[in-house]
């Protein structure tokens, strides 16, 4: 069977930073992979850089089409996809998977759609494709919620058996070479995915993954990261949740990548401030293994207070702790903080004095958002007032903020103007040009362009005034 897997395209990469994470699909890579080492072909589409759905159906004619929709800003776009490739192509079966619709399948369950994938990929589609192909019910093929004649959906009755990570082959990234040029993250472009380990153990509760894997992390084999670690190019973004999870296992990694020989010109990785502050020799181990290498943290709160309020199991202390030993073992530190639309004026200052005092101007800022799949969210659906999925983006705000959204987004505005992001402040566009190649400059640019966005309160109050007071339950339905 050929089966055709879909990255769409999102509405909303307005505000933040989206045009500086600009990554492949790798969950589909690794289906495609999956797919062809069962004997299926596999073709993956990102359509941000190709032609319509429409040229795909007509020159693939799949008898499977998967539709990946990883956040839940995606979620209307995703859906939309399916409608245009059911309107084209009305005999295809149609299966929506990734992160968004396994953690909350509500708003995925319409006449569009034959299937949801509520678990992982890899282990769902291929064998979709044999039951299809061999003209046997889905409903044989464990993970799935199924459409039924009378439109609802149920999940399949078979026993799911157990999924490890290394059954898959690397990554089949071939579809993708044409684009490989589009993918960009921070300043460097062409860049690589790569995942060593899913899922996380902590609790934080603004966040989906945790509960969607159950606090359990799945590990890659040793041997399977250093093969993909060398078939990929110069700049990587290890996209785990949790790098260095398991201290002893991140050094025997480390170990085996220096003795292959294996070396980059840039990394970057995302881990927990209290990980990095308790095991400097993991730092140590690892910075060998790239020219550039850059910790994406979760700092999210200025205070011990914000941290507990977000179940972080962490303290400030180790917050400082762990940029002090980055710092000192060469890696540049970024990071992101959440503000709560309930914060007063006090907490912005807290926020902006931690900011200064510790030199975190390269951070991020995201609006605290109720992600769907997560406790938070269910608490705070009767004050939602979102009227797109897009709205889900954490630069938008869902409801009315205790300062009125005119003050709270300058004050919002204020935190993204002290940062490195804002080109009439800390940092000129001559500064970020030097860091490029020529070729990059333009690229550069046009990202640097849409940031500065992010420091103008009027935009983002012309975006929430387009939302109608009151909470839209089409989005949040029981």
């Amino acid at each position: 069977m050929h089966v055709l897997l879909l990255r769409p395209v999102p509405a909303n990469d307005r505000f933040g930073l989206a045009p500086f994470f600009r990554i492949e699909p790798l969950g589909l890579e690794y289906i495609a992979a999956a797919l062809e080492a069962a004997g299926h072909q596999a073709t993956i589409v990102d359509l941000r850089f190709s032609r319509s759905v429409e040229y795909y159906l007509r020159t693939v004619r799949p008898g499977l089409v998967g539709i990946a929709c990883m956040h839940a800003l995606e979620t209307d776009e995703a859906l939309a996809l399916a409608r245009r490739v059911r309107h084209f192509h009305p005999s295809c079966f149609v299966v929506i998977g990734g992160h968004a619709a396994a953690s909350y399948p509500a708003p995925f369950l319409n006449a569009s759609i034959d299937a949801l994938a509520t678990t992982d990929g890899e282990a769902v589609v291929p064998q979709l494709a044999h039951a299809l192909d061999a003209r046997r019910p889905p409903a044989e093929v464990p993970g799935l919620l199924l459409r039924q004649p009378d439109g609802e959906f149920r999940p399949s009755t078979a026993p799911a058996g157990e999924f490890v990570l290394d059954q898959v082959p690397l990554p089949s990234r071939r579809s993708l070479d044409a684009v490989r040029s589009r993918y960009a993250c921070l300043l460097f472009r062409p860049v690589w995915l790569i995942e060593t380990a899913r899922g996380c153990p902590f609790r934080c509760s603004f966040c989906s993954v945790w509960p969607m894997y159950d606090r359990g992390v799945r590990l890659r084999s040793i041997d399977s990261v250093c093969r993909d670690f060398a078939a990929s190019g110069p700049h990587v973004f290890v996209g785990d949740d949790l790098f260095w999870y398991h201290p002893t296992r991140s050094l025997a990694l480390a170990a085996e990548l220096k003795r292959r020989g294996i070396r980059k010109r840039w990394l970057l990785v995302q881990s927990r401030t209290d990980l990095v502050a308790r095991h400097p020799e993991l730092l140590d181990a690892w910075r060998p293994i790239a020219q550039d290498f850059d910790i994406f943290f979760g700092l999210e709160a200025a205070t011990d207070e914000g941290l507990e309020r977000l179940s972080k199991d962490a303290t400030i202390n180790l917050t400082v702790d762990a940029v002090d030993v980055a710092r000192a073992y060469g890696y540049g530190v970024t990071g992101n903080f959440v503000i709560d639309p309930d914060w007063d004026e006090t907490d912005f200052e807290r926020l902006w004095a931690f900011v200064e005092r510790h030199g975190l101007s390269n951070a991020g800022f995201t609006v605290l958002t109720p992600l769907p799949g997560t406790a938070y969210f269910e608490e705070m659906r009767p004050r939602i007032r979102a009227l797109a999925w897009s709205q889900y983006d954490m630069h938008h705000l869902l409801w009315e903020p205790r300062l009125g959204p005119a003050r709270f987004f300058e004050l919002y505005c204020e935190t993204w103007r002290r940062s490195v992001l804002n080109l009439r402040g800390r940092k000129s566009w001559r500064d970020w040009a030097r860091q490029v190649s020529v070729r990059d400059v333009p690229h550069l640019t046009r990202m640097l362009v849409r940031t500065q966005r992010m420091m103008r309160p009027a935009a983002y109050l012309q975006e929430h005034r387009l939302a109608t007071p009151g909470v839209d339950f089409s989005l949040c339905p029981d």
